[in-house]
């Protein structure tokens, strides 16, 4: 109990000093340093989103980061298990990269702030409106070289099991005729949910899979793209093997 009442006080507090690195962030956008102010940004995210890991004691696994395309504007395509989900894609993909997020997340203080300024597109599931603009604005985001995570089953698993993967995640690729990088994500849930919120260090096992090309698929392929991608994210976990 310690260790989780210990990582939720850290959680919080280490975002709320560091406020003044998101006016030293916005200054250096103001004043047309683009590049910089993406770095600066990517770094303490990162930074921040590894000392939360270590701070939950997991033991991390990373498989095939060289399948990682080296030109930006990829989709990373992710199972979802837990809320420590983000936190380990921000710590071991070494690339920056924007998430496809609930929406209850952009409510959430500070932290929506980090996500924002790391092109997080906050997405309400229960608005068809809303989400189909998202998608649009994520697509735009892509073509422009911005990397970009979501999470088609669109919610955690409560098992571990993959649900269904929803058709609609996939456009933000197939429309901006970009890379589909498949990634397994096993282990989360038995660090926080599985747990009923308290913290418990595991094992984590994170694969990344090779691209998948979007650029030249037909219709037909890209309608199979979901249950495609979906077996190759389900053969590295646990209950395949």
């Amino acid at each position: 109990m310690f260790r989780t009442i210990k990582w939720y006080l850290k959680f919080i507090l280490s975002l709320s000093l560091h406020t003044g690195e998101l006016k030293k962030a916005d200054k250096m956008l103001a004043l047309g340093k683009n590049q910089e102010y993406e770095d600066f940004v990517y770094s303490m995210v990162t930074g921040w989103a590894k000392d939360r890991m270590a701070d939950c004691g997991a033991k991390v696994n990373v498989y095939g980061l060289e399948n990682i395309p080296k030109e930006n504007g990829m989709l990373f395509v992710c199972n979802h298990q837990s809320n420590f989900d983000i936190l380990l894609l921000l710590s071991y993909i070494p690339v920056p990269k924007g998430f496809i997020a609930k929406i209850e997340l952009g409510k959430f203080p500070w932290v929506n702030q980090w996500m924002k300024r790391i092109h997080c597109l906050f997405m309400d599931r229960g608005d068809m409106k809303q989400s189909a603009q998202i998608i649009v604005e994520g697509i735009k985001q892509l073509k422009s070289g911005i990397n970009m995570v979501i999470f088609p089953e669109g919610k955690r698993s409560k098992t571990g099991r993959i649900g269904e993967f929803k058709a609609g995640s996939f456009k933000l690729a197939t429309k901006a005729k970009k890379p589909v990088v498949p990634v397994t994500i096993d282990g989360t849930l038995g660090v926080m949910e599985g747990n009923h919120y308290i913290i418990k260090p595991g094992t984590i096992n994170l694969y990344v899979h090779p691209p998948i090309d979007t650029a030249l698929m037909t219709k037909e392929e890209a309608a199979e793209l979901p249950v495609r991608v979906r077996d190759i994210i389900e053969a590295d976990m646990p209950y395949m093997k």
